[in-house]
């Protein structure tokens, strides 16, 4: 497991406010690693185990899915999470996604 990058993919996740979403893509961009957004999906796989919250409901695949929801205690916590923040899911899906993604390069100021 890469420690560093898991770290960095928390830190940023972190970041994410209540009723927003991102995506493994654009967390792996604002990291620098474009072609990486597997090895984000992967931190995320870990990120339940971590001492300080991971609030990982957030983080979807590119087109809105709730692609990491077999992750969760139950098939329906990242949903649930994400309802209860302003989020609406229908079939797994964000409904207005792009009003609710939270791109960490424009909102982090990366370059």
């Amino acid at each position: 497991m890469n420690t560093d990058f898991n770290d960095n993919v928390f830190k940023i996740v972190r970041l994410i406010p209540k009723g927003r979403v991102t995506s493994y893509g654009a967390i792996a961009k604002a990291l620098g690693a474009a072609k990486s957004s597997r090895m984000v999906g992967r931190a995320m796989n870990h990120s339940h185990a971590e001492q300080e919250y991971v609030p990982a409901h957030r983080v979807v695949n590119r087109n809105g899915l709730l692609t990491g929801k077999h992750h969760f205690k139950t098939p329906t916590s990242m949903q649930e999470l994400l309802e209860i923040e302003g989020v609406e899911v229908k079939e797994d899906k964000i409904i207005n996604f792009k009003h609710h993604f939270w791109d960490p390069l424009i909102e982090l100021n990366i370059e």
